[in-house]
């Protein structure tokens, strides 16, 4: 019988402790090598809650899948801020540059077939958490991208396509 496990970790900082230990405790495993390959695999996601499944086989195989963090986590990370905003203040600021960058991450898991959509919806976490781009406010940003005001960013070779 194959057993999964999927937890939230803070990247490059998991421990054996809850809630990893006590998920993994009963499978038979060596639960501190995996909890270094988590953090090794995780490491360039510091600060940031990661997804991980972990998969056991019947063999005691153990296969890891990493996830990407929430968009909002990245966004926050981008603009170099803790925590976004509540209401109708700022709390940051990224280029369309930076926001594209967070979409090529996410479009595994977005629901848009096109990166330009898939941009759209980071912006839409962008409203979210008070983060502005280019200094302008997000919903202003994803009416110029309707407009086609930024289609030189989403030309033909930095499309992507899901399979």
């Amino acid at each position: 019988m194959v057993d999964v496990i999927e937890i939230l970790v803070p990247g490059g900082k998991a421990s054996p402790g809850p809630p990893i230990g006590p998920a993994l405790g009963p499978l038979g495993i060596n639960i501190k090598s995996v909890v270094d390959d988590i953090n090794e695999k995780t490491a360039s996601y510091n600060g940031m809650q990661v997804p991980v499944k972990v998969t056991v086989d019947d063999k005691k195989n153990v296969t890891l899948e990493i996830g990407v963090p929430p968009a909002s986590a990245l966004i926050l990370i981008e603009a170099g801020i803790e925590k976004g905003s509540s209401g109708e203040e700022t709390a940051g600021n990224i280029s369309i540059t930076q926001a594209i960058k967070i979409a090529r991450m996410k479009q595994s898991s977005s629901l848009s077939y096109e990166l330009k959509n898939t941009v759209k919806e980071i912006l839409g976490t962008c409203v979210s958490v008070g983060v502005t781009i280019d200094e302008k406010p997000a919903k202003d940003v994803q009416h110029a991208i309707d407009a086609g005001e930024y289609s030189d960013l989403f030309t033909e070779g930095s499309q992507t396509t899901k399979d």
